[in-house]
């Protein structure tokens, strides 16, 4: 098993057994017979199926198209690879994200992950089966990686996992060092360059009139430096008092992991973006 794969899990088991110490990491409240079918089979089929074989597909097609780039970028400068992977997967699924909640049948895509009533490492792959397969940030990794870039991606995934499952994780790593008044500019500066629980838990609030909500915003995933740039950031260093999804209607587990397989937009859905304009 690769290095960054053991990582990887050790990084997740490690916010899980977290959550299991501190907030009983298999009973969360409002909680649905739903939530843990939808989450065990999100994450089971991304990780053991959907990114391998994206990654895979999108090598092989650059490779089909461009044979005589194979490896080109083998000898690129670290830094600059780094910072082709931040561009090309973690800014570009930043505007998926967007898009998913501007767009009615993208939204469909993504509302499993906002089903959920409470914040959890549960949900951090929590989505229609389909949402990752046309993630273009995967394909584009692929194709750095067939451009020579694989040992980059290795250790860049390994730090955006952290990151994420920390922001999603109920026990909030950064509410502590709030307090700690000579760590005052270094979160001020955490909080506008990565994802932290306060800022990621906002988008996950219910109610609109929640003063720590921001649903349509704070999209960032491994950067939360995007959302600073492209004008969607609401820092407030609190969180909301509820997670889920309001105003919306009941949706099955069906639905939830394979629409549009199964189910359809129901008309009520189209005024999402409207629910939550205030957030």
């Amino acid at each position: 098993m690769p290095s960054s794969t053991i990582a990887i899990l050790a990084i997740y088991l490690g916010f899980a057994a977290l959550e299991l110490w501190r907030s009983n990491l298999f009973a969360k409240p409002e909680q649905t017979r739903d939530d843990g079918i939808v989450e065990a089979v999100s994450i089971v089929v991304l990780l053991g199926l959907t990114q391998p074989a994206v990654l895979f597909a999108s090598a092989w097609l650059a490779g089909e198209i461009a044979p005589q780039y194979a490896n080109a970028l083998a000898g690129l400068n670290v830094f600059a690879a780094i910072g082709l992977f931040l561009v090309l997967d973690d800014m570009m699924q930043y505007w998926w994200h967007r898009a998913a909640h501007t767009f009615p049948w993208l939204y469909n895509l993504h509302r499993p992950h906002h089903n959920a009533r409470y914040m959890s490492v549960r949900l951090v792959y929590r989505n229609n089966l389909f949402y990752y397969m046309m993630m273009p940030g995967i394909w584009l990794s692929g194709v750095l990686i067939y451009l020579g870039l694989g040992w980059v991606y290795a250790g860049y995934i390994v730090v955006k996992l952290a990151v994420i499952t920390g922001a999603h994780s109920d026990v909030a790593w950064d509410r502590p060092l709030y307090k700690v008044k000579w760590l005052s500019p270094v979160m001020w500066l955490a909080e506008r360059t990565i994802s932290t629980p306060a800022t990621h838990h906002a988008h996950h609030g219910r109610h609109a009139s929640d003063p720590a909500v921001h649903y349509k915003g704070n999209y960032g995933n491994l950067l939360f430096f995007w959302d600073v740039l492209f004008g969607t950031a609401k820092i407030t260093r609190s969180y909301p008092e509820s997670y889920g999804v309001e105003n919306l209607p009941e949706t099955s587990l069906g639905e939830q992991l394979a629409w549009p397989l199964f189910g359809s937009i129901p008309q009520e859905q189209v005024g999402e973006g409207q629910a939550h304009s205030a957030a």
